[in-house]
Order: structure tokens, then C-alpha cells, then sequence
């Protein structure tokens, strides 16, 4: 792959294409980022953005992991030095997943949110951003809670992260995008330049297809699962054979989340998925291309069943580093 196809796959959005372009130009050198609240166990959310960051590695960029413990004190995820440990050991995993050390900066969010020139840069966006203009931008992050002024100060910090981690490039989820969108219109208000950004996909729910696969309900996947909790819960997926389900009962759209782990997360990390059968049902089936999967299980070639037990397997492989790195450090 060149350098745009390593930016841009299986991105859900980039913004702006023209930009992207520019930077595919020339990338070794150039920084990206993620920030992440440390919040505990990576799971296959962090893992989606973690495999972008990868892509990027491989393009020649360097990578900035925010570990945003400013951001998580204020959205109550305890004590700053309970959230410094768990920082630490996310570190760890991310490493162990397989970021490249040498191209990977972790960066402490305290480290720089808290000097007078970020701060007095933060006022200003306080004084020139309404409430609904910053509620918006955090809306998807914050969910059904009750909003607070800490909600409202959250993306504004986001937005300065951008520049104060001089970036040329953020990356986040989805739902990230308005507080991106945020950055593209706010900066410019200081005399900071704008960044392009990509924005990775939300994996469905594992159990239905539907919304979106979330660490707070329904089932996930974590570095903390076993093989066989791995398998269990993978084996027990919403798996239609069709890349295109049916809309629920009540007319709530729906996803293929077996197709999608297997796009998002195992084909970018490995050149050959093969589907091992018994001879008497056709013998093992191998795979280089998503698009050739997704067909098979469509025609009825590849079962549901073989689909699910192989996305196990891979998956198990993926995370199987970063479950020993939590056994080390929780001996």
C-alpha cells in the first residue's frame, strides 16, 4: 500500500480528503495523535484506533498517545494517582498490541494542560464558545449523563490538545468527530493552524448489531478476556450470513459485527486469514481480501459458525501479548 491507502483504510471519514493527500506527500516525520482517558483494560474500541495508529507507523509517522489524565479527573474516573497507574499499564498494552517503541510518545495530559500559556488559551475559548456550541461537541462522549461545566471545559481542552501536542494530524472515533470539527473552527480563533483528521468506524453491539459495541453495557472485548471467555463471547455474536442485516422489530438498523471485527480488526493485522474445516465439509478456506470473506458468507460458502470460531482464534492472537503484559503487572 502507498502512504494515502495506509491513511485512509478503513477509515470512516477523513477531513478533509485534499489534506490527507498533502500529508500522504510527505508523511515520515509527521505526528498523529490519539487521546484516551485511561480507563483500565484496553478493549476492541481502543484496539480500532490503536490499529490506525499502526497503519500510520508503517507510513513513517510518529504517534502521540495522549494519556489524558487531566480529562479523566474531570469526568470523575477517580484520584489523579489511581488514574496515573492505570495510565501506566495501558501503556504497557498498547505496546504490547504493537506499537512501534520507537515511533510511540506517551504524553501525560498534566503535563501541559496545566502551564499558564494552555490555560490562558482555554480561557479564551471559554469566553468565545457558547454552552450549546461545546455541549454539542461532547454530547456523543458524554452520554445520558447529566451535563456539567466540567462536560462543557472537556472538548475545549481537546481542541488545544491539537495544538499544544504540535500535530499534524488527529485521530480519533466517530465520535469524536464534533469535537474535531470543534478544533477546525476554534484554532483559528487564536492563530493556530487547522488539522486534518480521521475518524475510524464504531463496531456494533456483539449481541443484536445494533448501536454501537460499548465497554459500559452489552459485550465487549477486552485484553482482560481468557481465550475461552474470548471464544464464548464471540462464538455467542449476532452473526447474520449477510453483510447487509435486516433492520430489528422496531425498524432500528443493524449491522453485521462478526464481518466488521474481521475488517477492522483482523485483516489489517494479518496477510493470510485461513478458515480451518474438516475435509468433509469442504476442506480450509483462505483469505487475503475482506471483500472475498464477507462474499463467501454471504453465498452460503463460509458458515456463520466457521466465521465466528476463526474471528476467535485471530483475535485471541491479537490480544494475546497484552493479556500477559496485565498478568506481569498484576503479579
Amino acid at each position: 500500500m502507498d502512504a494515502y491507502e495506509l491513511l485512509t483504510r478503513n477509515a470512516e471519514e477523513v477531513v478533509t480528503d485534499e489534506e490527507i493527500r498533502d500529508l500522504a506527500e510527505d508523511p515520515a516525520g509527521k505526528r498523529a495523535y490519539v487521546g484516551y482517558e485511561p480507563s483500565g483494560v484496553l478493549h476492541l474500541g481502543h484496539l480500532l484506533t490503536a490499529n490506525k495508529l499502526i497503519d500510520l507507523q508503517e507510513a513513517g509517522m510518529e504517534v502521540v498517545i495522549l494519556l489524558a489524565d487531566v480529562h479523566a479527573y474531570l469526568n470523575e474516573k477517580g484520584s489523579f494517582e489511581d488514574i496515573r497507574e492505570t495510565a501506566e499499564q495501558m501503556k504497557a498494552q498498547f505496546l504490547a498490541y504493537g506499537l512501534d517503541e520507537e515511533l510511540t510518545e506517551f504524553v501525560y495530559g498534566s503535563e501541559f494542560q496545566l502551564e499558564d500559556d494552555y490555560t490562558l488559551d482555554l480561557h479564551h475559548l471559554e469566553r468565545e464558545t457558547t454552552m450549546n456550541r461545546a455541549q454539542r461537541a461532547m454530547a456523543e462522549i458524554q452520554g445520558d449523563e447529566t451535563a456539567k461545566v466540567s462536560h462543557l471545559v472537556y472538548p475545549l481542552m481537546q481542541t488545544l490538545d491539537i495544538e499544544y501536542l504540535d500535530l499534524d494530524l488527529a485521530v480519533g472515533g466517530l465520535d469524536q468527530r464534533k469535537v474535531h470539527m470543534l478544533a477546525r473552527e476554534k484554532l483559528p480563533d487564536l492563530d493556530y493552524e487547522v488539522r486534518p483528521a480521521i475518524h475510524t468506524p464504531i463496531v456494533a453491539n456483539l449481541t443484536d448489531g445494533e448501536g454501537k459495541m460499548s465497554s459500559s453495557e452489552g459485550i465487549t472485548i477486552s485484553m482482560e478476556d481468557s481465550t475461552d471467555e474470548l471464544e464464548d463471547k464471540v462464538n455467542s455474536a449476532y452473526c447474520p450470513p449477510t453483510r447487509d442485516p435486516e433492520p430489528s422489530e422496531d425498524g432500528t438498523e443493524r449491522e453485521n459485527p462478526v464481518l466488521e471485527l474481521f475488517e477492522y480488526h483482523v485483516f489489517p493485522r494479518f496477510d493470510e486469514i485461513v478458515v480451518e474445516r474438516p475435509e468433509k465439509y469442504g476442506g480450509d478456506l483462505t483469505y487475503d481480501d475482506y471483500e472475498d470473506l464477507a462474499a463467501d458468507l454471504e453465498s452460503g460458502e463460509l458458515h456463520p459458525a466457521d466465521a465466528k470460531g476463526t474471528l476467535a482464534t485471530y483475535l485471541d492472537e491479537l490480544i494475546a501479548p497484552g493479556r500477559e503484559k496485565l498478568h506481569e503487572l498484576r503479579d
